[in-house]
């Protein structure tokens, strides 16, 4: 069964919208490498939102001015338990939230996630948008198949 994760992180106040997509931009490799390895997520993310924008989009003319209002997204679907998924993701991506952790409030008090697992955890629990009301009315699967079974069927191309 496919579940989705809606993670929202405030930024620190003051930090620039280029900090954090170079950031991610640096890390974007290992982040594709670390999900195909992961084997159970159908689909991931990383959205920037700007909370004082109507419409939430980021303003590019402002990456290099200091902002109080950014959020940093992580939004995925992916089979298995929430606790396992987490295991997983901080096995393969630690050192990538350890990085993001920097810029988001709270996330000094997490980090190292490898050696903080069940405080990062409780924190992305807290933070999943996903798991909380009114968003946890449930993910829409068009189909019943985990990643392994897709990939089983279809293998990806070499």
């Amino acid at each position: 069964m496919t579940t989705g994760l809606t993670l929202m992180m405030p930024v620190l106040p003051g930090t620039k919208l280029l900090t954090i997509v170079e950031a991610l931009a640096a890390n974007d490799a290992a982040i594709h490498a670390a999900l195909q390895s992961i084997g159970t997520v159908h689909f991931a993310r990383f959205v920037l939102f700007d909370t004082s924008k109507p419409n939430l989009q980021p303003d590019m003319s402002q990456i290099n001015t200091p902002s109080d209002t950014l959020v940093i997204s992580v939004i995925t679907e992916y089979d298995g338990s929430f606790n396992a998924y987490i295991s997983d993701f901080v096995n393969q991506l630690g050192d990538v939230f350890n990085a993001l952790l920097a810029f988001v409030v709270g996330g000094a008090a997490v980090s190292p996630v490898q050696s903080n697992l069940a405080a990062f955890e409780a924190f992305v629990a807290a933070n999943d948008a996903s798991q909380h009301l009114p968003n946890n009315a449930g993910i829409y699967a068009a189909y019943p198949q985990t990643v392994q079974m897709i990939l089983a069927a279809f293998p990806p191309a070499k």
